[in-house]
C-alpha cells in the first residue's frame, strides 16, 4: 500500500490544509499527517489539539475516509519522518508561483537525501490559494473573521481560545 507523508506545522489547520489532505487521499489510500514540532517555538494549538482539529476536519467533510490518515508529530526531517513511518510520497500544496519556487528547491534537496521519497505537489483550490496559518492566526487574534478561511472545527476552537 502506498503511504503520503504530509508534513506541516497545521496551526491551525486551514481550509487549504484541508483542500491538500482531500487530494491526497484521492490519489492514495493511506496519508500520514505529520506536524512538525519546534522545540523553540510556541504554537497556539498543543499537537493534540492540532490532531484533533485535522481529525475532525476531515471527518467533516469525508467522514468515511477519516481512518484513513494518522497523525504523529516529528521534530527532524521530513523525509526521515517520511521514511520511519513507511511513506514513500511527500506531499506539499502549491498556492502560487512563489511557492512552487521554494517548494521546487525543497523537492531537489529532499530528492538528494532521501532518493526513495518522492514529492508530489498538489495545488490549492481558487477559495483556499490566500490562505495562510499564520493570516488566520493573526486575523482571529485581532477579532476578525476567519469563517472562510477554516475549518468549522478551527473556527469553534478558535473563538474559545481568543
Amino acid at each position: 500500500m502506498t503511504i503520503a507523508f504530509y508534513p506541516g506545522s497545521f496551526d491551525p489547520m486551514t481550509n487549504g490544509h484541508l483542500d491538500v489532505l482531500v487530494q491526497a487521499l484521492n490519489v492514495v489510500p493511506r496519508v500520514i499527517v505529520g506536524i512538525g514540532v519546534h522545540p523553540g517555538k510556541v504554537p497556539m494549538f498543543s499537537f493534540e489539539e492540532r490532531a484533533d482539529l485535522i481529525r475532525r476536519s476531515l471527518h467533516e467533510v469525508l467522514p468515511l475516509r477519516a481512518g484513513d490518515i494518522e497523525v504523529i508529530a516529528f521534530d527532524g526531517l521530513a523525509v526521515d519522518a517520511a521514511r520511519g513511518h513507511g511513506a514513500t510520497l511527500l506531499v506539499r500544496g502549491l498556492r502560487d508561483g512563489s511557492d512552487l519556487d521554494y517548494e521546487m528547491q525543497l523537492a531537489g534537496m529532499n530528492r538528494q537525501m532521501a532518493p526513495d521519497i518522492q514529492t508530489i505537489f498538489l495545488p490549492a483550490g481558487t477559495a483556499s490559494r490566500p490562505i495562510t496559518a499564520t493570516l488566520v492566526r493573526q486575523i482571529a487574534t485581532m477579532g476578525g473573521d476567519v469563517s472562510a478561511f477554516v475549518p468549522n472545527a478551527v473556527l469553534q476552537a478558535l473563538k474559545s481560545r481568543i
